[in-house]
C-alpha cells in the first residue's frame, strides 16, 4: 500500500491512527525481507528466523531521530549483527489477509505475539475524533521527535496502490523525485553542484537547488537516485513551490 496525503473534511471517525516511523518501508513475503521495489534486504539469518509463511508489512525502524542509523544498518553488506540489533521491525499490516483494515489489527497483533521476538513488533493503533485533536496529537509527535502520524480506514482492504485508505499526515509536504542530471554551480558555487535536474513518478521535471549541504554539493546524489524534497504548495504549472533537498530515498517509489 501507498499512502496518500491528508486533507481536511476527510471523515476521521473511518480510520485508525499510528506513528509514522521514519526508517525503511519493509515487506516480508513469507521467505525473505524486500523493500517495496522488490530488492532483498540484507537481515541476518536470526533476525528473520521462525516467521511466519504468509506476508507482514512493516518498517525496519531504529527509532525517531535515527533514519540514517536505520538506513546505513539495513543496507549494509555483510550485515553488521550489533547494529541490526538495534533495529526493530514495527508491522503494521497483513497483505493477504481478506478482513477490513480493523480486523487486520487484531491479527497483525496476533502473529507478532507468536513471533514473540523483542525486535518484532505491532505498531499501535488509535482514534481521533476530528480535525483539531489530529492537529494536536501530530505536534506532540513531532515535538517527541516523530515524523508524522498515519491514517489507515478501518473498513479498508489491503490494496496495492495508492489511495485514500491510507493516509499520511506531516507539518510539511514532501515528495520523491529521481535525479536525471547534475546542474553545475555559479559564483560560490562553483565546480560543484549548482542544483539537481529531477524528474517526479508523473514525468515531470524541475530544478531542486536549496537545501544542500557543502559535502552534498561537492559529492551530490548519484543520477538515477531517488530523493526526497520538501516544498509548499504547487505553481500553476504543477512545478511544487520552495522545493528543497531533504535526502536520497532509501527505495524508488512504485
Amino acid at each position: 500500500m501507498l499512502a496518500a496525503r491528508y486533507r481536511p473534511g476527510i471523515p476521521l471517525d473511518a480510520y485508525w491512527l499510528s506513528e509514522k516511523y521514519d526508517g525503511l518501508r519493509a515487506y516480508w513475503d513469507g521467505t525473505r525481507l524486500c523493500t517495496r521495489s522488490g530488492d532483498t534486504l540484507p537481515a541476518p539469518a536470526w533476525f528473520t528466523a521462525g516467521w511466519p509463511a504468509d506476508p507482514m508489512d512493516g518498517e525496519l525502524w531504529a527509532g525517531r531521530g535515527r533514519f540514517e542509523e536505520a538506513m546505513s544498518t539495513t543496507r549494509q553488506q555483510p550485515p553488521h549483527e550489533e547494529r541490526w540489533r538495534r533495529i526493530r521491525y514495527m508491522v503494521f499490516d497483513l497483505p493477504r489477509h481478506p478482513g477490513t483494515f480493523t480486523e487486520r489489527i487484531a491479527a497483525y497483533h496476533g502473529v507478532v505475539s507468536r513471533i514473540d521476538q523483542a525486535w518484532v513488533r505491532a505498531a499501535p493503533q488509535e482514534r481521533v475524533p476530528n480535525h483539531a485533536a489530529l492537529m494536536a496529537r501530530l505536534h506532540r509527535m513531532v515535538k517527541d521527535g516523530g515524523e508524522g502520524l498515519m491514517l489507515h480506514r478501518g473498513d479498508a482492504p489491503y490494496r496495492a496502490l495508492r489511495s485514500d485508505d491510507l493516509l499520511k499526515v506531516k507539518t510539511h509536504e514532501d515528495d520523491e523525485a529521481r535525479v536525471v542530471a547534475h546542474l553545475p554551480g555559479q559564483g560560490r558555487h562553483t565546480s560543484r553542484l549548482g542544483a539537481l535536474l529531477v524528474e517526479t513518478p508523473a514525468g515531470l521535471r524541475f530544478r531542486l537547488g536549496t537545501g544542500f549541504t557543502d559535502a552534498q554539493r561537492q559529492h551530490p546524489p548519484a543520477v538515477g537516485e531517488w530523493v526526497t524534497y520538501r516544498f509548499r504548495g504547487h505553481h500553476a504549472n504543477g512545478v511544487p513551490r520552495f522545493a528543497s533537498f531533504v535526502r536520497v530515498h532509501p527505495d524508488a517509489p512504485r
